[in-house]
Order: C-alpha cells, then structure tokens, then sequence
C-alpha cells in the first residue's frame, strides 16, 4: 500500500521543474538524481537534470548527463548544442566544434 506523502516519479519531475524554474537548480538536480537511477532512459528528466547540472555549474556533471542524453537520442540537436556549449565553457572548444556541427545540421537553434 502506498504511503499518504509518497510522491511518485513523475511528481518528483514536476517538483524540481519548478525548482528550477524558480532559479534553484540545485535543488532540481538532488531531486532528479534518484529519478534519473530509477529511470535511465527518460530523456526528459536528464534533460532537466543536465539543464540543473549547467545551471549551478557542475559542469563535468553536466556533461556526463548529456553525453548520456545524446547517445539515447542521437538526433537531439538541443542536447548536442548544449554538450557543445558546456564542453566551451570547460575550455574544451575543439571538443564542442562536432557537437555544434551536428547540432547546425540537426536544425537546433
């Protein structure tokens, strides 16, 4: 049975949108943690969780989501202009240029 204040996957998704929508990205991603290892493959919450990850500056987190988001969805132009984005603000420049390619090629903006 469940428990009356148990919240499920999906509200726990809703919860750290706002929280990230309310300029708390932190906050965003220690809730999106548990819900990205309980749910590899849901692309819209490591989207969230790597948008937190880059919002608050973990890079290197950041990073790993989206490289996670791009090999889940290769023809994802947004994840690709963000893993390029994120490489630059790494210093990592010459890493982004692909990603920028595919992401021009992709139609992302």
């Amino acid at each position: 049975m469940t428990q009356p204040f148990e919240t499920d996957l999906h509200s726990d998704y809703l919860r750290a949108d706002l929280f990230f929508s309310m300029g708390q990205p932190v906050e965003a991603a220690r809730i999106l943690e548990p819900l990205v290892a309980a749910e590899p493959g849901n692309e819209a919450a490591l989207e969230l969780l790597a948008r937190s990850y880059f919002g608050s500056a973990q890079l290197q987190r950041s990073e790993d989501a989206l490289r996670r988001l791009v090999a889940l969805a290769p023809a994802n132009g947004w994840a690709r202009r963000a893993l390029a984005r994120t490489l630059e603000r790494q210093s990592r420049g010459e890493e982004a240029v692909p990603h920028h390619r595919m992401a021009d090629a992709l139609g992302a903006a």
